[in-house]
């Protein structure tokens, strides 16, 4: 009888949990609008470098993840390993997209693995991954990364995807979602934007353990520069309650940007100038503090959820 008790109230507590939404399993109220502003590429330039960790020092953003793949990481490596306090993950990357500016693998120089081009780099785009690439040596480099990165001193507090490489077929997602689970990191998951662009459907993959955002967003290509503005401004004024994610992408245009993004305007120098200008300005401030939305990080979610 004891031990019938006993699991009864393990499984009222099961399904307690599965009805609450994620900001009261992070202790939050039901109507808090939770959002993680989320600055990704870290590594990928100096520019971005400095302009990422600028509007980390001034509370602009909460949220960061790292290209372990490429040329800058060893600055960004430097600062995640002097600021351990700082929310730093790895954007798992397996393409490089730039003209010029290009990287390849950790793990392999093996152009067997699919992961190379002939110029031995990555490929440019995810459609000649996806044909290409063997899953066991995506899994495999994945993972050296993961392990790159913890050997350079830091602590990665969540995984998510550069270009998406990791949700453009459901090999890659459960090497993904496996990686996340044994390093007992959130990852960035999201049914609904996953159809919508990858047309990959995770919902039979994920569990009640998996951290799972209710509205991601990103300025996509081609909105016009002189919009982003207002188009950051709507989103933060319609956003609803729950755990919302914010990709952005902030570097100066510079030389250096202008240089590694040469004939690719879009998600290029000028591009990343504008989300760095409105996310490190006034009105953001002011239209976070208006809609009363709580910054949260990975690193916060990491600790209440996945230990």
């Amino acid at each position: 009888m004891k031990y019938c008790f006993l699991l009864f109230i393990l499984l009222l507590q099961v399904k307690l949990q599965a009805q609450n939404t994620i900001q009261e399993r992070l202790g939050y109220s039901k109507g808090t609008k939770l959002l993680i502003l989320h600055a990704d590429d870290l590594g990928l330039s100096h520019s971005e470098d400095s302009a990422s960790i600028n509007l980390f020092e001034n509370g602009d953003v909460s949220s960061g993840s790292i290209q372990v793949t490429c040329p800058w990481f060893s600055e960004i490596a430097h600062y995640a390993s002097a600021h351990p306090g700082a929310d730093l993950g790895i954007h798992l990357t397996l393409t490089s997209e730039w003209k010029y500016y290009k990287w390849g693998a950790v793990s392999t120089t093996d152009y067997t693995s699919g992961l190379l081009g002939s110029n031995g780099f990555f490929y440019n785009d995810v459609d000649s991954l996806g044909m290409m690439a063997r899953p066991s040596a995506v899994k495999a480099e994945l993972k050296a990364q993961i392990e790159k990165a913890i050997h350079a001193g830091i602590q990665p507090t969540h995984l998510d995807a550069h270009m998406g490489c990791c949700f453009i077929n459901r090999d890659f997602f459960k090497a993904y979602l496996d990686l996340a689970h044994e390093y007992k990191l959130p990852c960035l998951l999201n049914v609904d934007a996953f159809k919508l662009m990858f047309h990959l459907d995770i919902s039979d993959l994920i569990s009640d353990k998996d951290v799972v955002t209710d509205k991601v967003f990103m300025a996509l290509s081609p909105a016009p520069l002189q919009d982003r503005a207002a188009y950051y401004t709507h989103i933060l004024n319609s956003l609803e309650p729950g755990l919302n994610c914010i990709l952005l992408h902030a570097a100066f245009d510079d030389d250096e940007m202008q240089a590694i993004t040469v004939e690719h305007p879009d998600y290029g120098a000028a591009w990343r100038q504008a989300d760095y200008d409105f996310f490190a300005s006034s009105a953001c401030k002011q239209t976070l503090e208006k809609n009363h939305i709580r910054l949260i990080t990975w690193k916060e979610i990491k600790e209440k959820l996945m230990q």
